[in-house]
Parts: structure tokens; C-alpha cells; sequence
């Protein structure tokens, strides 16, 4: 609990023990007279009255000044204050006192679901250790670190920025990036990224990444603003409150003195104004939209930091609504539902030995981060001299064409082959088929296999259960290895061969031909699948392996690469869009049956402070059950 919170619960008990006080214990043992016995009791609610509700009252006052008052402060003032002069003291003072115990839950809730940002803050580094000349540790602000800078991290602190291994093994803890409470094993050449925290053996990592591009500023970033993209039903609320205030007001207004001049114009009889006046000040505290204003942000809130606990990050309230009306899913193929660690498993059909095809391969690849390139380097194992390679151009979708030794090299799929009228020789083993050809001659092709990632059928299971329409899958790989893993893991339609405009207008095609209400999420992890992110009603991206690009046109990021997280986003907002939906039907409900019966003088304060207290405090503890989803879920992993 806050300093803030205790001295709000103090101010509560305070205020409880002074009414309690003054209407059930025995003044008559101190005096006699009943003049002085109400006299200590009105002394003793009204200190109640100031110690509860001086805080209201001036942010009453300062509304009024501002010209803005209507809002909750103005309507708990003005029919408190208006209870009081109507000499209901108890009944003022206890709206005052229930109307703070609501905002102390409020608060109470709102720093419960804030821990797991809180959590996540703590993944920011205080420091980076670097060597002198004299080769001592010495702390330094990350962000003075360089790309290329050494750090040092020992056991029990934060790796500072991303960063490659280059002295040491460990374990390491990932779980404020990607949820995931296992360890996982570090050793030499292995990337790591920032935010993590070193668990057991000294690591020397290179930074290949400065402080403010690293993996934790990224997650901080997305979360801080997350909270600035508002959902509908959020937007729906606020325009509700600012039309709704002014209209009570003016209603209450109106209850308050038009019976009694209509009483007095027609009958001729006495107005009644303080049964009236009762009346409209009841009207104005049932009228109070707390219940609506708070716990419809709240809910979003928590959806939004207990999806962050589990490693998916939302950037806003807004595509968390959306996710929720997810009906096709749409994935790419290599690196996000297969691991994107090829192999080379086959060399057919080539007229020089293997070893040299795989050289001239692997160089003309040598410039290339994609993991083809790096599984031809592995699978050539030797170091690579790039000065043989000149003139190097990527041809999009196809394949890579390059001077070598000279000689004009074309790297590629069939298609690379047809386009340049070099007879080649089809191959029929499932994966990825690299063609190879030196100054317009065919040498033969390379068998490339991707391995399918372990969670990746139980993924898609688990999204059909979650009311998934449609799987598809979109792929630039060739049409037997997209068969191959489609059936595998039963995926309801592919298209393979793809170029990357190619995704974009298979998603405008399949976006058409959807219901309108029915939203579609693409999951992708590559530069080339950031256009496709971005045309999507919601982008997934894969956050471990993705691109910076692909990771920056998302609108939801997956921390550890999982495709099950998946479903586990869309029943978070499935959940967190039912509680919202709960809480409104049932705020609006019940205050629109309280406000008539109010009016009609069937209800009392204390029926008011039930119909906003306790509606209030009703609705912030349905909200914060969002935070409990990934108790309540159960997605099985493999």
C-alpha cells in the first residue's frame, strides 16, 4: 500500500470512528442537556464532514473557478453541502465518507493492476559496467554505452543493452521480458537481450545496440504510451459523462423547484421545498458517474499490464478492443510458426564438388542477415573472404545476383531461374530450394529445411477454441514446403510463393471478403511482413526474432516469439471486453432505475449512495478480475 493509500485509509477510519461516535454513543453520560447533546453531535459529523471531503470540496471549488464543474467532485459537493443545510447531517456526512471508501478501492485497484508495470519498469538498468586501462570495473550511465562497447554483468545484475556474448556461459532471467519463468542457458556467440537479468556466471557482452535502441527502452516505451490510444468504448464514455453531467444537473435543478411552483401556482398550497430539495439532491448523488469513468479505463488497464506480466505487449486500449473481435488469423510462415533455423539437408544435381557450390552459395549470401544466408555459412563452416564478392543485388522475392571471382552469379528460387532463361533442374524434396547459377550456366541446387516450432499446432488448436474462424497462412517459400507445414499443423487455407506486395493484396482480398464486424490479425516477423502489419486490423509481431521494423508497424508484440501466446491475447481482450461490457449494462442500469425512483421520492440517500458507492465499488472489483486471466487460463504447450 502507497503512502497515498494510507493516509487515505486513515482519513476513512478517522472519519468512520467520529460518526460512529456521534450516533451511537451515549452523550447523556457527560450531559444532561439535549441542546448540548446535538450540539457535540453536529460538531463531531461535521469534523467527519472536513476531515473526508476537504479534498472534494476544494477540487469543487477550483472546478467552478476553471469553469469547468461538472464533474463527480461538483455533484458530491453540492448535494452533500445541500444535505447539510436541509439538516441531514448523518445522511450528508455518510455520502461523503462512501464516496471516498469507492475512490479508495478505486485507487486500491488501480495500483494493483499498475504492479505489473511496475514489475516491467524494473527491467530499466541503473548502470553498465565497463573496464579502465587499468582493467577495473568502473559504473557508467547506459546511456553513454556505444555500439561495440564491452560490458561487463555479474550475477544478480541487469544486461544493460542487447548485446553478443563474447566471454562466459550462464542462466539467465527472462521473465520481465517474456513472461516465461524458466531460466534459460547463455553461452559464447549467443545473442542476448537487455532487460534480462544474469543468474549465475560473470558475462562480457559486446553492445550491438545503444541504450535508447535496446529491447528494454522499446518495451518501456510501449507501455508507457500505451495508455494514450483509447478504445471506443473508453472514447464512448468520456463524450457519455461530459453530455450526461450537465443534463443531471439541470435536471436536478429542475425536480428542485418546478413541483413546488406548480404546487404553489395551481393548488395554492405550501411548495414543500425541502422534500423537493431532498429530491434533487438525492438525484444528484445517484446521478454521479463514477462507476462508468473509472472502471471502464480500469479494466483496459489491467487487461493491458497482465498481458505485459505474460510477455505480450499491447500498445493501446484500442487494439485490445479490436483483438477481442478477431475472427482470421492470418500468419506468416518462417520465423513465426516455424523456428527460422534452416539447415542444409541436400545438394542435388551439381557438377562441381559440394563443398565449392556451398562456398560460392554461402558468399553470395555473405552480406545477408536472412537465415538462409546463415545456414549456407554454417553449413560451409569456413571463414568467408567478401573481397571475392562485388556488385551485389538483391532481387525481391527471387534471390540475390552478385559478381564472384568475376564471374556473375545467380542465387535464387525457380523463379529467379525462369526470369533470367537458365535452364535448371526441378527439385522435389520438401523445403527450400536454392538454385545456383555462374555466367548463365545451371551447377546444381541446395535443400534447405525449416523446423517447425513445437507450440505451433497447439497454437492453432487453441485459437479455434478461442472462436477463430478461419487460419490462414502467407508465405514467399514454395508451394510444397507451405503444403507441408499447412497440413502439419492444420492450417484452414495457404498461399505460398508470395512476393511481399503479393501478402499485402492477399490480405486486402481476404479482408473484403470477411463480414465487416469480423477483424483480422496478421502474425509476422520480418522486415518484409511490416506493410502487411500495418494493413492488418491488428499486427502481431514476433518480438525476440522480428525485425525492428516489423516490430514497429505491430500493434501487439510477443516477447518471446510463442505463437500460443497468441490465443492468450485474444482471451485477455475477449475477457477484458466482457467485463467492460458487464459494468456498463449494469452502471447504466442501475442508475437510470435509481434516478426515476428517485425523483419519484421512492428513493432515499441511502438508496443513492448504494446506487453510486456501491455501484461503484461494484464495478472497479468486476474490473480488476481482468488481472486473474492468466490464472484462469490454461493454454497447453508442448
Amino acid at each position: 500500500m502507497t503512502k497515498k493509500q494510507k493516509k487515505y485509509l486513515t482519513r476513512i477510519i478517522i472519519s468512520s470512528i467520529l460518526i460512529i461516535f456521534a450516533e451511537f454513543f451515549p452523550l447523556r453520560i457527560f450531559t444532561n442537556s439535549e441542546n448540548v447533546r446535538e450540539y457535540i453531535k453536529l460538531t463531531l459529523l461535521m469534523l467527519s464532514y472536513a476531515i473526508i471531503g476537504y479534498d472534494i470540496l476544494f477540487k469543487a471549488i477550483l472546478g467552478i473557478k476553471n469553469l469547468q464543474p461538472f464533474d463527480e467532485n461538483f455533484l458530491m459537493a453540492i448535494s452533500t453541502v445541500g444535505a447539510i443545510a436541509l439538516h441531514q447531517y448523518s445522511e450528508g456526512v455518510a455520502v461523503m465518507l462512501f464516496y471516498q471508501i469507492g475512490e479508495f478501492f478505486q485507487s486500491y485497484a488501480v495500483g494493483k493492476s499498475r504492479k505489473n508495470i511496475s514489475e516491467l519498469m524494473d527491467i530499466r538498468p541503473d548502470y553498465a559496467n565497463i573496464e579502465d586501462e587499468n582493467g577495473n570495473l568502473v559504473k557508467i550511465n547506459p546511456d553513454n554505452l556505444k555500439i561495440g562497447d564491452v560490458i561487463t554483468v555479474k550475477p544478480g545484475e541487469k544486461i544493460p543493452v542487447d548485446g553478443t556474448i563474447i566471454f562466459g556461459t550462464s542462466s539467465i532471467n527472462t521473465s520481465a521480458i517474456t513472461g516465461e519463468s524458466i531460466p534459460r542457458e547463455v553461452t559464447l556467440n549467443d545473442e542476448i537481450t537487455s532487460g534480462c537479468i544474469n543468474m549465475t556466471g560473470i558475462l562480457k557482452i559486446k553492445a550491438t545496440t545503444t541504450f535508447g535502441e535496446s529491447t528494454a527502452s522499446k518495451i518501456l516505451d510501449l507501455v508507457e504510451n500505451a495508455s494514450s490510444k483509447k478504445s471506443k468504448s473508453e472514447n464512448f464514455i468520456t463524450k457519455f459523462a461530459k453530455v450526461y453531467t450537465p443534463i443531471v444537473c439541470i435536471s436536478a435543478f429542475l425536480l428542485a423547484f418546478i413541483p413546488p411552483c406548480i404546487r404553489i401556482l395551481l393548488l395554492h398550497e405550501s411548495g414543500l421545498w425541502s422534500q423537493w430539495i431532498y429530491r434533487a439532491l438525492t438525484f444528484l448523488v445517484i446521478s454521479c458517474p463514477c462507476a462508468l469513468v473509472i472502471s471502464i479505463p480500469l479494466s483496459f488497464f489491467a487487461g493491458i499490464g497482465g498481458a505485459s506480466s505474460n510477455g505480450i505487449l499491447i500498445k493501446g486500449s484500442n487494439y485490445l478492443e479490436t483483438l477481442s473481435k478477431v475472427k482470421y488469423v492470418v500468419f506468416d510462415k518462417t520465423g513465426t510458426m516455424t523456428k527460422g533455423v534452416f539447415e542444409v539437408c541436400g545438394i542435388h544435381h551439381n557438377k562441381m564438388s559440394d563443398e565449392n557450390l556451398l562456398e560460392i552459395a554461402a558468399l553470395a549470401e555473405s552480406f545477408s542477415n536472412h537465415p538462409i544466408s546463415k545456414s549456407l555459412q554454417k553449413a560451409y563452416g569456413k571463414t568467408l573472404d567478401k573481397t571475392r564478392v562485388t556488385d551485389v543485388k538483391e532481387i525481391s522475392g527471387k534471390g540475390i545476383n552478385s559478381i564472384i571471382d568475376g564471374k556473375n552469379v545467380f542465387i535464387g528460387n525457380a523463379k529467379l531461374m525462369a526470369k533470367e532463361n537458365i535452364n535448371f533442374i526441378e527439385c522435389h524434396s520438401t523445403g527450400t530450394i536454392i538454385h545456383v547459377a555462374i555466367d548463365g550456366q545451371y551447377e546444381g541446387h541446395i535443400v534447405i529445411s525449416d523446423i517447425i516450432k513445437p507450440e505451433s499446432k497447439d497454437a492453432i488448436t487453441n485459437l479455434k477454441k478461442c472462436g477463430i474462424f478461419k487460419t490462414i497462412m502467407l508465405t514467399g517459400d514454395v508451394a510444397s514446403v507451405a503444403k507441408s507445414v499447412s497440413e502439419e499443423l492444420k492450417i484452414d487455407e495457404v498461399y505460398s510463393e508470395l512476393l511481399p506486395n503479393d501478402k499485402v493484396s492477399k490480405i486486402e482480398e481476404i479482408l473484403s471478403s470477411k463480414k465487416e464486424k469480423d477483424k483480422l490479425a496478421f502474425v509476422g516477423d520480418g522486415i518484409n511482413d511490416a506493410p502487411v502489419l500495418s494493413r492488418a486490423d491488428i499486427g502481431i509481431a514476433m518480438g525476440a526474432m522480428g525485425s525492428d521494423a516489423a516490430i514497429e508497424a505491430a500493434d501487439i508484440v510477443l516477447m518471446d516469439d510463442n505463437p500460443l501466446k497468441i490465443s492468450k491475447a485474444i482471451c485477455i481482450s475477449q475477457k477484458c471486453m466482457r467485463i467492460v461490457y458487464e459494468n456498463i449494462y449494469f452502471a447504466i442500469g442501475i442508475k437510470f432505475l435509481c434516478l426515476i425512483l428517485g425523483a419519484l421520492g421512492i428513493a432515499n440517500m441511502w438508496m443513492a449512495i448504494f446506487a453510486d458507492v456501491g455501484v461503484m465499488i461494484l464495478a472497479v472489483l468486476n474490473a480488476i478480475r481482468v488481472l486473474f486471466v492468466k490464472k484462469s487460463l490454461t493454454i497447453k504447450s508442448a
